[in-house]
């Protein structure tokens, strides 16, 4: 079904040359590229995958080791492309197969590795598979690689069961004939049956066609929703469902995903130069989670835990210990985040009052807000595995909250009851340049408004500044690369800290973490590296300032 012709199969020459880092995934920082807001090269207001490629010397001299890509499939954009109309093909908005082909050989070129975006959750409605499921009508063949049901009531008029769509409302849509088909996020977006074997045959088929463009590897959206609970029974009382959730309910994260995770795995090894999967998989908890990367399963699983977590260190000390605890027996790396597209921005998140969620819709103090991300970024940055930037974030940007409402395009804004649908904030195109009417993003403005204060947070604007939030990035990830005792591990040496302060020692490298509002005296550890607010040093202590953190190294 792809509308496209893809170009030769990448050799194993190609993907060589960024191979040179055994087990490289363990401690890899991964930069998240959203490409419809990173870089546009055709002056349409969108960004694209032309765009991208040119801006992936910027990702090698930040110092990242990989670039995730959200998806660019063909897609109809009811849910920013998390609706796939054809897995093997490119929308014409981003470019091409050769355009995709381009930007992996050149990010290659830089030793980049390229990671795609995979939705086998579900399709969109525009599917091949589901348009004719649709045509067809009850008892089609391909209505049973969807989930299609009569409904309750005298006459079939009421859903199936009980569930709840992720963006608001019910998760079951009548079709004309009276069925009813599941659909956890939007009504666009219908939710594959995974009991059915071709769907199993048609993703392991798109797994190839990816790995033979010399992809280094996949992030899975919804890793933990393939499989429902047998019978789909009803979920009885219970709130809204929400985003990066960590509820138990009976269409996530049910054990038969691991049998499918299983066959994935033996694909991926069939190729060399070390690809990898990373899992989207919201769990009840980091327990849950590590079972997702288990050695004959997926590399990586986002520790959403650990982005949830307030700024608070007795909070985040419990979150980091669970974490490796829970990673060590199966092996894996802890993989740290603060920021993605579905989150307000950690440098939002922080500037306002503890125990709003993840979806905040208020700017809250934007320079206490800074100062906690800052601080946040180097600690992630110290902890033993692997981290994930969102684009941006290395400006400092903050989630824009008052966008229009015509402007708006999530589609939880539109469904009522549900989630707050305000992802957009976080989705705004970036700025390259002071001036320009996108600062630098394309030369025919951008599909989403950017504040006017956004000229000053831009590249240009921060490049070889002297304590900008780019150069603290810049800094800290080459010091990161420098640092042997930093990256992969499994575990850290908390040293004792006074209240509110995190302290830990890995080798000759110590991290100190100020989370409280007032400065704090600690022993100095050493030659400082880096911080991320200024420190003063004298007779063997150091005066670390309220939400800053400093590294250390012993040697």
């Amino acid at each position: 079904m792809s509308q496209q012709t893809p170009a030769a199969p990448a050799d194993d020459s190609t993907v060589a040359t960024v191979a040179q880092h055994r087990d490289w995934w363990r401690d890899a920082v991964i930069y998240q590229v959203y490409p419809r807001s990173f870089a546009d090269s055709n002056g349409d207001g969108m960004g694209d995958l032309e765009g991208v490629r040119s801006r992936l010397p910027y990702l090698r001299d930040l110092g990242v080791d990989a670039v995730w890509l959200s998806p660019f499939y063909a897609s109809p954009q009811a849910d920013a492309g998390y609706d796939v109309a054809d897995y093997r093909a490119v929308d014409p908005m981003f470019g091409n197969l050769l355009d995709a082909d381009a930007l992996i050989r050149d990010a290659h070129e830089l030793g980049l590795r390229v990671i795609v975006d995979l939705v086998p959750n579900h399709s969109s409605d525009q599917h091949e598979w589901f348009k004719r499921a649709l045509a067809e009508g009850p008892g089609s063949p391909l209505r049973e690689r969807y989930h299609f049901r009569r409904g309750k009531g005298e006459n079939g008029e009421l859903p199936p069961n009980d569930w709840e769509s992720i963006f608001g409302g019910p998760a079951w849509t009548r079709v004309e004939d009276g069925e009813w088909y599941l659909h956890l996020f939007a009504p666009e977006q219908p939710d594959f049956n995974w009991e059915h074997p071709a769907v199993g045959d048609e993703f392991r088929s798109i797994l190839r066609f990816w790995l033979d463009m010399g992809v280094d590897g996949f992030r899975i959206d919804v890793a933990h929703g393939l499989v429902k609970a047998d019978g789909l029974p009803d979920l009885g009382s219970h709130d809204q469902l929400k985003l990066l959730g960590n509820d138990v309910m009976p269409f996530f994260d049910q054990d038969g995903v691991h049998a499918i995770y299983r066959q994935w795995r033996v694909v991926l090894d069939e190729y060399a130069g070390e690809r990898i999967f990373v899992a989207e998989a919201w769990t009840p908890t980091v327990e849950r989670t590590a079972n997702y990367v288990r050695p004959d399963e997926l590399h990586q699983a986002f520790n959403f835990q650990y982005l949830g977590t307030e700024w608070d260190a007795e909070e985040l000390r419990t979150v980091i210990d669970r974490t490796l605890e829970a990673m060590r027996p199966v092996g894996a790396p802890a993989t740290w985040v603060l920021s993605n597209h579905d989150v307000t921005r950690h440098a939002t998140r922080f500037a306002n009052p503890p125990g709003l969620g993840t979806q905040i819709r208020t700017a809250g103090d934007r320079e206490l807000g800074l100062r906690r991300a800052r601080a946040a970024t180097l600690l992630m940055l110290a902890l033993p595995g692997s981290a994930y930037v969102y684009q941006g974030e290395e400006l400092g940007l903050p989630d824009v909250v008052d966008l229009p409402d015509e402007v708006r395009q999530d589609p939880a804004f539109f469904r009522g009851a549900g989630q707050d649908g305000f992802r957009d904030g976080c989705r705004v195109p970036i700025p390259w340049t002071r001036e320009g009417s996108s600062y630098g993003f394309g030369a025919g403005g951008s599909w989403l408004p950017q504040p006017s204060a956004w000229a000053e947070l831009s590249v240009e604007a921060q490049s070889g500044v002297p304590g900008s939030t780019l150069e603290l990035y810049r800094s800290a990830l080459g010091i990161r690369r420098a640092q042997p005792d930093l990256g992969a591990g499994e575990a850290v040496e908390w040293l004792r800290a006074p209240e509110g302060v995190l302290a830990f020692r890995r080798g000759e490298f110590v991290c100190v973490a100020n989370t409280s509002g007032e400065s704090v005296t600690t022993p100095s550890h050493g030659r400082v590296l880096l911080a991320s607010d200024e420190v003063t040093e004298a007779d063997g202590e150091t005066k670390v300032p309220a939400d800053t953190t400093v590294w250390w190294t012993t040697a």
